[in-house]
């Protein structure tokens, strides 16, 4: 399949499946034409890369996990390296997260100082 039909069959981008394969978790090959065509079993490679990455690991994580990337992810138990690579991404998440919410309530408190009126955030 060309990656058009890919991008629709997998409800991602051709943008996003040429980053994949650029960073080297789905291949091609070229047909006669130069146009990109792949395998069926790029579909289920696809939504497994779109799996790890809605639920917060990025492109690098996801290259860990190569030799599961052409099964049923979601429903795998779970390796003891995939554990380890999820919760140090949730910590770097917390941080982050951690962050954000120092920086929201620095300004929140400048602005409360600068104008008198006592500025809503949400927590």
């Amino acid at each position: 399949m060309r990656i058009g039909e890919l991008a629709r069959t997998t409800g991602t981008t051709p943008r996003a499946l040429r980053h994949y394969e650029q960073a080297g978790l789905i291949t091609s090959r070229r047909a006669g034409n130069g146009y990109r065509v792949y395998d069926q079993a790029a579909v289920v490679r696809v939504r497994n890369i779109r799996y790890l990455l809605d639920v917060g690991l990025t492109l690098d994580d996801a290259r860990a996990f190569l030799p599961c990337l052409d099964g049923d992810m979601a429903a795998a138990p779970p390796s003891e390296a995939g554990l380890r690579i999820a919760f140090d991404r949730l910590a770097v998440l917390e941080r982050r997260i951690a962050a954000q919410t120092e920086a929201r309530d620095r300004l929140a408190g400048a602005l409360r100082q600068a104008t008198g009126r006592n500025v809503r955030t949400v927590a």
